[in-house]
């Protein structure tokens, strides 16, 4: 959940019903606006040309979850400023990422101006886009991933899946991270009021930042563990593994609600790893 500091804005949150098309709206707002403020705290954490998995600080260099990328087409959802991307790029990969917000995509431009690839990388293809409608032909991309872009931002993460499935081809790989489901439960907060629960699990209620003027400007959607199960196979993907990083020792930094103290004894992060059934 957003902690409200790159949305002055903001005069109230809590747990609200909003329709798909508002919470596209509001997050595409909400991350044009905060986009070179998010990189300004954020940024040295994410490096320029690196791939973090999650708060955490699990990079997919420890954890390869995308197999072997050189010469493979991959597909970034939510790209945000396509760091992970650039990563993969340098590691021999064709990428390509998308997203929402046309201010994380500047982000991205300047990261390529500032920090440039080195010459035998192919620089990342990067497109605004809405992950619920991908503008790709059918069976694009090898292997397509998401470190938690779009997925939390979504009421309706069943037609992103669906959109993943028709452009990766068959037997491609989907990788995903996402807020751990039992986080939902808990205020968002780093410190000990964080440990109490004060939420249901089963309450599938978005969470919503509202504006003065009445309109919402952040959205943030909670899937049970079981419903990302149930969205994965029925979206046509197998679930090869979930990984629930474990906080590292040597990660002091605090990022919202994620934190050391908590990451001690809590998940923070879920990531799924999929094939794309054959059949």
């Amino acid at each position: 959940m957003s902690d409200g500091s790159y949305q002055a804005e903001v005069i109230s949150g809590g747990y609200l019903p909003i329709d798909e098309e508002a919470s596209v709206r509001a997050n595409r707002g909400y991350w044009d606006n905060s986009a070179e403020e998010y990189l300004a705290e954020h940024g040295s954490f994410l490096g320029a040309s690196e791939f973090m998995w999650c708060p955490e600080g699990i990079h997919e260099s420890d954890v390869n979850l995308l197999g072997d990328v050189r010469r493979r087409q991959i597909l970034e959802v939510g790209c945000g400023a396509g760091q992970c991307s650039r990563w993969l790029a340098e590691e021999g990969a064709i990428a390509t990422g998308v997203d929402v917000s046309a201010g994380m995509l500047e982000q991205a431009s300047r990261l390529q101006r500032e920090h440039p690839l080195s010459e035998d990388a192919t620089p990342p293809t990067f497109l605004h886009a809405d992950a619920r409608e991908l503008p790709f032909a059918s069976n694009s991309f090898d292997v397509a991933f998401s470190s938690y872009g779009a997925l939390p931002f979504v009421k309706d993460a069943e037609v992103v899946l669906s959109e993943v499935a028709r452009v990766v081809r068959p037997g491609g790989r989907w990788a995903f991270s996402t807020t751990h489901p039992m986080r939902w439960m808990f205020p968002d907060v780093p410190g000990e009021a964080g440990l109490t629960v004060e939420y249901s699990y089963f309450d599938r209620t978005p969470y919503v930042e509202i504006s003065s003027d009445g309109q919402p400007v952040y959205a943030e959607h909670h899937r049970t563990m079981g419903d990302w199960v149930n969205l994965l196979v029925t979206a046509g993907f197998t679930i090869d593994s979930v990984t629930e990083p474990e906080w590292p020792e040597s990660n002091q930094t605090a990022w919202g609600g994620w934190s050391p103290l908590r990451g001690s004894l809590m998940p923070g992060t879920v990531i799924f790893s999929t094939t794309l059934n054959k059949d």
